[in-house]
C-alpha cells in the first residue's frame, strides 16, 4: 500500500510538469483540464499517502477500533477538492467557447498525452493489484482517479486534433465534458467515504450471510442485535445470541467461540464481539426480525 501511495505521487508529479509546459505553449482549456485532473491527483496521493501511513497504524490506547477511518477522511478530502477544480475548468471551457479562443501547438499536446497515457497505464495495472490484496479505501479512489485519467488523455487528444482541423470549438467542449467526469469522480469517491465515517452497515447479503452462518452453529437458539460496519481495512461484527439458559457459562462461551471461528473465516478480516444471552419470549421474534430487517 505504501510503495503504491509512493508510485501514485511520482507519476502524477511527472504528469503536472509535463502537462503545465504543454498548456503553456498551447493554451489548450483541454490541456489545462487534463493538468487540473493531474494536479488533483498529485494532492490526493499526496493526501493518500499520508492517511495510508496514518491508518496502518496499529490500535493504540487512545484509538482502541485502530486508525482505518483516515482512508475515508482521505476520501471526502479528494472529492472536496475535485468537485472545486470542476467547476473551475467548467467556467474556463465556458470561457474559451464564447471568446474563441484557438489553441495551438497541437502537436505537443497530442505528445505529451500519449507520454501521460503510458505512465498512468502502467500504474493503474499496479494499484489494481494492490486493491485486489488489501481492499483500501483510499487506493481503491485513488486507483479511480487514474484509470478515469487514460479516458481523459485519449479526449485531450482528439480535442488537440480536432482544434488543428478548425474545429475552434472541439477544446472547449471536452474542457467540459472532462470537467464534467472530475465531477462524476467526486461523487464516487465521496461517497463510500462518507457511508464509512457514517459506519454503514454491511450490505444485506453479508448481513443475511452472518445470520445464516450463526443460526446453523450447534447450540445457537436465537440472534438479535447484529451490528456491523467497517474502518479502513477492517471490519467489525458485534451480536447478541441466544443459548440455553440451563446450560453452564464454560459452555455458552464454547459455543460463542465456535461462532466467532466460523464467522471468522467467511470475514478473516473482522474483528468479532459476541455477548450470550439466555432465551425469552420474545426470542423467536427477535430472531425473526433481525433476518427481515424489521426493528419493531
Amino acid at each position: 500500500m505504501r510503495w503504491s501511495t509512493r508510485a501514485s505521487v511520482s507519476v502524477a508529479l511527472l504528469l503536472v510538469i509535463g502537462k503545465a509546459a504543454a498548456w503553456g505553449y498551447s493554451g489548450s482549456v483541454a490541456m489545462l483540464g487534463s493538468m487540473t485532473d493531474s494536479a488533483l491527483d498529485m494532492t490526493a496521493s499526496l493526501v493518500t499517502l499520508f492517511a495510508v501511513s496514518h491508518a496502518l497504524q496499529p490500535a493504540d490506547d487512545d484509538h482502541r477500533f485502530g486508525h482505518g477511518k483516515a482512508e475515508a477522511l482521505a476520501g471526502l478530502f479528494q472529492a472536496s477538492i475535485m468537485s472545486g477544480s470542476a467547476l473551475f475548468l467548467l467556467l474556463q471551457s465556458i470561457q474559451h467557447i464564447t471568446g474563441g479562443n484557438v489553441p495551438v501547438a497541437s502537436e505537443m499536446v497530442i505528445n505529451v498525452s500519449i507520454v501521460a497515457i503510458l505512465l498512468t497505464l502502467a500504474l493503474v495495472t499496479f494499484q489494481s493489484y494492490v486493491v485486489r490484496h488489501t481492499g483500501s479505501l483510499a487506493i481503491s479512489g485513488d486507483h479511480l482517479h487514474y484509470k478515469g485519467d487514460l479516458l481523459l488523455n485519449l479526449g485531450v487528444i482528439v480535442a488537440a486534433w480536432a482544434s488543428a482541423q478548425g474545429y475552434a470549438g472541439a477544446d472547449g467542449i471536452f474542457g467540459i465534458l472532462i470537467a464534467g467526469y472530475i465531477m462524476y469522480g467526486a461523487w464516487h469517491v465521496g461517497r463510500p467515504a462518507l457511508d464509512m465515517l457514517m459506519d454503514k452497515e454491511f450490505s444485506e447479503e453479508n448481513r443475511e450471510k452472518i445470520f445464516n452462518v450463526v443460526m446453523g452453529s450447534p447450540g445457537v437458539i436465537g440472534l438479535h442485535d447484529l451490528r456491523t460496519r467497517s474502518a479502513g481495512r477492517d471490519d467489525f461484527i458485534q451480536m447478541h445470541i441466544e443459548v440455553d439458559g440451563d446450560i453452564s457459562v464454560h459452555a455458552g462461551h464454547f459455543i460463542a467461540d465456535e461462532v466467532e471461528a466460523v464467522v471468522g473465516e467467511h470475514f478473516p478480516d473482522a474483528e468479532i464481539l459476541i455477548h450470550i444471552d439466555p432465551p425469552s419470549e420474545l426470542s423467536s421474534q427477535l430472531t425473526h426480525n433481525e433476518l427481515t430487517g424489521d426493528k419493531e
